[in-house]
């Protein structure tokens, strides 16, 4: 009871705090849309997104998680000490570095992601928002590992409005092409003053540890690939259909990822629990088992979702979208259950983490992104922007599939069979609403239901298990 309480609990208020900082850019998105006078410039804005996380997966080289994981190592508040002020010096001389280089080779960067040589500037505006997004992570870690919920909720409420207060007003003035990067980059420098202000007696340069860092970087170095192969996975798709479809077709694969996107709330109301609630309990005896439940309920809940995203999906676009960007309905339910991938792959990958091998997870997110980049050259030029939504997709699978018959033959995940019946029930769903029914949200969300009861038929003794626990909560409470 205690172990779902605190799962629960930083699920949802962690979870909070991330959720309304993507939440309010994703209501936005009509109105920001609106503002532009091409899509082009809502993909230059993307892409440049796109190129703020390529520099701080570069940056941060795995040292967040590697934190996470030294700093539950020990109860000792001077050793906690020393593996922040560690992790706070090593990246911010990475992120110079990345900053620096990001600057020298400005114009062959807005070359390859943007597609000219002009938008030099923009890598400019790119590059210092790398250095703070980078620095901003490892600032802010102590916050959630302190569990203090108040002060992330509202840091996480006040970066959004701030950034848009800004940027709403650049873009009524006619600059559309800085106003998202810049107003956006005021707003995360912002919060990472704040962040410090909180957590500065944990960052001491005399506490940085040469012993430590090496512990630690071999943790993180192998980890750093991994960020890179999560880039891949999402972000390499915009790049390669700016250069292959051009940058209108990008700024409408943006706006469907962004409706698709939407999961990328549950996603982060996972990710701003998970980390303090996997590590904080990776000792305990049933800990095989209570990954395994979470796995699987997750999953269930991912189908469910995205069910009903495919179904939604049509009608939505046509009530908030311009014509312009009508097409991103083919594409928002693969990239809304591509997130939820990555996180149910985060779910089983922490079991390597744990036991402090992490290099299989590096390999099998390759085997995943490979295939990723490979159907996206096969698939853009012959059938346009689903063609990257399903390579994406496909990926994630092949990634998750691998990772469960490694994790299974380690005995480190349990998976029941009503699971994999499950997930067969809703690859067939997926097949048959983007073959038949794509275009009726009626018959879509019959269908739906219709996936949603047998999941509830197949789980219906935990349903019954979870309720009566609840109830005794309530009456306890």
């Amino acid at each position: 009871m205690q172990k779902l309480k605190l799962f629960v609990e930083n699920f949802f208020v962690y979870g909070l705090g991330g959720i309304i900082s993507r939440l309010i850019p994703l209501i936005l998105v009509p109105v920001i849309i609106r503002l532009f006078p091409d899509p082009a410039y809502y993909g230059l804005t993307d892409l440049s997104a796109t190129v703020i996380q390529f520099g701080s997966a570069l940056a941060l080289m795995g040292m967040s998680d590697a934190m996470y994981r030294m700093f539950f190592e020990r109860e000792d508040e001077a050793y906690k000490r020393s593996v922040c002020s560690t992790a706070l010096l090593f990246t911010l001389f990475t992120s110079l570095f990345v900053f620096l280089v990001m600057l020298l080779f400005k114009e062959p960067i807005a070359a390859f992601f943007f597609g000219d040589r002009a938008y030099a500037y923009l890598v400019c505006i790119t590059a210092v928002a790398t250095l703070v997004g980078a620095t901003n992570n490892i600032v802010s870690a102590p916050t959630r590992m302190q569990n203090k919920k108040k002060v992330y909720l509202t840091a996480n409420i006040l970066s959004p409005v701030l950034a848009y207060s800004l940027a709403i007003p650049l873009i009524q003035r006619g600059y559309y092409v800085i106003a998202l990067p810049l107003s956006m980059l005021a707003a995360n420098l912002t919060i990472e003053v704040i962040f410090y202000a909180f957590n500065c007696r944990w960052f001491c340069i005399r506490k940085f540890d040469f012993k430590l860092l090496r512990e630690m970087l071999a943790i993180a170095i192998p980890l750093m690939p991994n960020l890179l192969i999560y880039w891949v996975f999402n972000s390499s798709d915009r790049v390669m259909i700016a250069n292959l479809a051009g940058t209108g077709a990008s700024g409408v694969y943006a706006v469907g990822a962004k409706l698709g996107h939407v999961s990328q709330l549950i996603y982060t109301a996972f990710a701003g629990g998970w980390q303090f609630f996997a590590f904080s309990t990776m000792r305990e005896k049933d800990q095989v088992a209570s990954n395994s439940w979470i796995f699987e309920y997750l999953g269930i809940l991912s189908f469910i979702a995205g069910a009903f995203m495919c179904a939604l999906s049509g009608s939505i676009f046509r009530v908030l979208f311009t014509p312009d960007y009508r097409e991103g309905y083919l594409v928002a339910p693969y990239l809304f259950l591509a997130p939820l991938l990555q996180m149910l792959f985060q779910v089983i990958g922490n079991q390597f983490l744990i036991i402090r091998k992490t290099w299989p997870v590096m390999v099998i997110l390759l085997s995943g992104a490979a295939l990723n980049v490979v159907l996206n050259l096969w698939f853009i030029p012959r059938i346009g922007i689903e063609g990257a939504a399903i390579a994406t997709l496909t990926g994630y699978m092949v990634s998750n599939v691998i990772a469960v018959v490694v994790l299974r033959k380690m005995r480190l995940l349990d998976l029941s069979l009503r699971f994999c019946a499950c997930a067969g029930v809703m690859l067939v769903y997926f097949v048959a609403w983007r073959f038949i029914f794509s275009q009726s949200v009626e018959i879509g969300i019959v269908a739906a239901w219709n996936m949603m009861l047998v999941c509830v038929w197949f789980y219906r003794q935990d349903l019954r298990q979870l309720i009566c626990v609840l109830s005794r909560a309530g009456k306890h409470g």
